[in-house]
């Protein structure tokens, strides 16, 4: 089973308008309501895919009773810690050309007591778990170091994990030795202090990420694909021309795969290939919506792997 983490869900609001224009009015189209969250959005992925997942998120307030009815309908374990603080509302606006505006709230604070919660779900499920997702941003309150002590916890179990994080969190997590560490560009500019603008600066912030203690790097360059570092590869994983339509949800789609896909077989370049999948299939479909089993199968041939001498 793989477990995933969302520690600060939101209710999104999935607005399509016709055209996003500076200084110019844009008309709605069409408002969806979904179950947010990276973690959520992982467990989606990897169910359609036929694995088995479960997922622990919190949830607070009228929009957490909301989250946990928009859960409801998924065939996956969930697992709602109840929280004082209310879940966070995001806005993700997105046009008929693919670009997108998302606007996420911070969420609100959380107590010690309510963390030691959140531990406790996940220590009721990691014994079934081969995999642990650690995904997306902390609320307020909880310590930065929060899941780099879910990594020692998972580790001393023999679950491997992914962390999908930004800043601080993301850091620390990084010193406790993760599995694998799946950051976007602009988290990997972050982490390094350092615009990342060359295929060549691409490779090497992988390798350098790699160095900071996790055995394995996917670092996602969006419609670039991604570039996979572990001990003694350095792989691109380089996706075929698409009209992307909506990118949001592509790097979760990308990290929900390539963990379905090393649990299925352990193959690090053959995960690389489905994740690049998901997350272009993906990107190819309206608002916020993941590609099938079917339509990442067919983009995978299309993968490009290409080696990198070390």
């Amino acid at each position: 089973m793989i477990l995933t983490l969302t520690a600060n869900p939101a209710i999104d609001r999935n607005i399509t308008v016709d055209e996003l224009v500076f200084e110019d009015r844009a008309y709605i189209q069409d408002t969806v309501e979904s179950a947010g969250g990276r973690g959520i959005n992982n467990s989606c992925v990897i169910h359609s895919f036929g694995g088995k997942t479960a997922a622990v998120v919190t949830a607070g307030g009228e929009n957490g009773e909301r989250l946990k009815s928009l859960l409801g309908c998924c065939s996956f374990d969930v697992d709602a810690v109840a929280v004082k603080a209310k879940t966070r509302t995001n806005l993700n606006i997105m046009d008929r050309h693919g670009l997108t505006v998302k606007l996420n709230e911070r969420g609100e604070p959380l107590t010690s007591e309510e963390c030691a919660a959140i531990e406790r779900a996940l220590a009721a499920r990691l014994p079934q778990a081969k995999w642990m997702m650690l995904c997306g941003s902390l609320p307020p309150g909880v310590p930065a170091d929060f899941y780099a002590r879910q990594i020692e916890t998972a580790k001393a179990l023999g679950v491997k994990t992914l962390l999908d994080a930004d800043g601080e969190p993301l850091q620390l997590g990084l010193e406790a030795g993760p599995t694998v560490v799946s950051p976007n560009q602009q988290e990997a500019e972050r982490l390094l202090n350092k615009a990342l603008l060359t295929r060549i600066q691409m490779l090497e912030a992988a390798e350098r990420i790699r160095m900071m203690g996790p055995d394995m790097v996917v670092l996602s360059l969006g419609s670039r694909g991604c570039v996979g570092a572990r001990e003694g590869q350095l792989v691109e994983a380089v996706p075929p021309r698409v009209d992307v339509v909506s990118p949001i949800g592509a790097g979760d789609a990308l990290a929900a795969s390539f963990t379905w896909a090393m649990r299925r077989n352990d193959d690090f370049v053959d995960a690389l290939r489905w994740g690049v999948a998901a997350g272009t299939a993906s990107a190819t479909l309206p608002g916020l919506k993941f590609a099938s089993f079917d339509q990442t199968k067919a983009i995978y041939t299309q993968v490009q792997i290409r080696d990198n001498p070390r």
